[in-house]
């Protein structure tokens, strides 16, 4: 989430279908007159500009980040998703875009939140509290959040759901699909459709603040013993679909860490790795945005502060299994038994040739080195990531035929590849035989 100073000024968000299709038809009509007056001065100078180099500019790739992140919902959610799950696939200035609205959001400004608050509480609803902050504390693609305290003493975090998000994600994700397929810049055989599809199921999922706060209810219990993790508890008094009233709990952003002594930046690092490793393997209920927004530190405690339910997923006991088998074939280097849950768990075909076999499996066994070697991990050094996104491109040159995965296993992998970043940004030590042995078979 975005955080705000007190004097920035809100942007109201576009809703309605028309209203929002305008506004990608806009830039995309923007976009283009840059193109032909860069391509002309270019001509001028001599020089045939080539689709790329005109639709990439400076200028465009700003047009379309700033935009994208004014209509927030749907459309912003899948430029983030896009940057976390395909950074490396992309060209370096469409990466740029869908990164920056990682970082980017405006907020709705008051007379927009009012209405949406009078729609869920009431007209009266003010009666409710001793002080309702108007002033956001942090937004993000789908939400804003706001300070409150209840006249009976409640210290409140509000997140508001922006008006008309939920209407408009199907549409959102076909314009916003229309758009990406039309600039040109996505790679041959890139499925977008299914990435855009998978994103509007979860956004439907993530835009029903009673199930985030089910899902809250349901992690506190996960997590009652656990002295390393605090979670806010959610007021269901004060929820509706539309808004999440949870407790507020006060820490520093993670992402502040990264200046921390490294015992401190070790052990979060190893909390979070093996949060995740239960998620997966015990509880089969995992919150699958690793984003750092959704993680506060409490340095008197050495506690994590989990936020943000909205993207839990409960998985089956099979799927659970299939990855534990997964995981324990790259600890044992069977790479036959790897091949065979691949392709149960929909990685790959089984009729994938002997070439793209081989290719997948030395990137399965570049992320498994880890795993075998055991002992401490220097997520500062050891550049896994780096040869990880290599071997990526390479699969995505050669056209390597691996399937567009189940959307459960793409939000798994997601949450994976989101504790690695978190462990390489914070140049994490972590000492991974312990957190092996208690999944290794035998």
């Amino acid at each position: 989430m975005t955080k705000y100073a007190p004097d920035q000024r809100g942007v109201a968000i576009p809703t309605g279908r028309f209203n929002r299709l305008a506004r990608l038809g806009g830039v995309t009509t923007a976009v283009a007159g840059n193109m032909a007056a860069h391509g002309s001065l270019e001509l001028l100078r001599g020089r045939r500009p080539k689709l790329n180099d005109l639709l990439l500019t400076p200028r465009n790739v700003s047009r379309v980040a700033d935009q994208l992140s004014r209509m927030r919902g749907a459309a912003m959610k899948a430029g983030q998703l896009l940057s976390m799950e395909t950074a490396d696939m992309l060209p370096p200035e469409l990466a740029q875009i869908m990164a920056r609205l990682r970082a980017e959001a405006h907020f709705m400004p008051p007379s927009q939140l009012k209405k949406v608050l009078i729609a869920n509480w009431g007209q009266d609803f003010l009666k409710k509290f001793k002080r309702f902050d108007v002033h956001p504390i942090a937004a993000a693609s789908i939400g804003q959040v706001h300070r409150a305290q209840t006249h009976d003493g409640r210290d409140l975090a509000i997140k508001v759901q922006y008006p008309g998000v939920r209407d408009s994600i199907d549409s959102d994700m076909r314009n916003l699909g229309m758009i990406l397929r039309a600039s040109g810049m996505l790679p041959k055989g890139f499925d977008l459709d299914r990435l855009l599809m998978d994103g509007a199921a979860q956004l439907h999922e993530e835009t029903d603040y009673e199930r985030e706060a089910e899902a809250l209810t349901r992690f506190a219990r996960h997590l009652d013993a656990d002295a390393f993790f605090a979670l806010p508890k959610a007021h269901k008094d004060l929820c509706t679909k539309d808004i999440l009233a949870m407790e507020y709990l006060d820490g520093q952003p993670l992402e502040t860490l990264t200046s921390a002594e490294q015992a401190v930046r070790d052990a979060v690092a190893t909390q979070l790795i093996a949060l995740t490793l239960r998620e997966a393997f015990e509880l089969r209920d995992m919150q699958t945005d690793p984003n750092f927004a959704n993680y506060l530190y409490r340095p008197e405690t050495g506690q994590i502060i989990l936020l943000d339910f909205g993207a839990t997923r409960q998985f089956g006991k099979a799927l659970s299994a299939q990855y534990l088998a997964l995981f324990q074939a790259a600890i044992t280097g069977d790479d036959a038994a790897a091949f065979e849950e691949m392709v149960a768990i929909g990685l790959v075909g089984r009729d994938m040739s002997a070439r793209d076999r081989a290719h997948v499996l030395r990137l399965f066994n570049i992320a498994a080195e880890p795993l075998r070697q055991g002992g401490v991990l220097d997520f500062g050094t050891c550049e896994l990531l780096r040869r990880l996104r290599q071997e990526g491109l390479v699969l995505a040159e050669e056209q390597v035929a691996i399937h567009a995965p189940p959307t459960d296993t793409l939000l798994f992998q997601r949450k994976v590849l989101g504790c690695y970043l978190l462990a390489e940004r914070l140049r994490a030590r972590v000492d991974l035989t312990p957190l092996i042995a208690r999944y290794r078979s035998g």
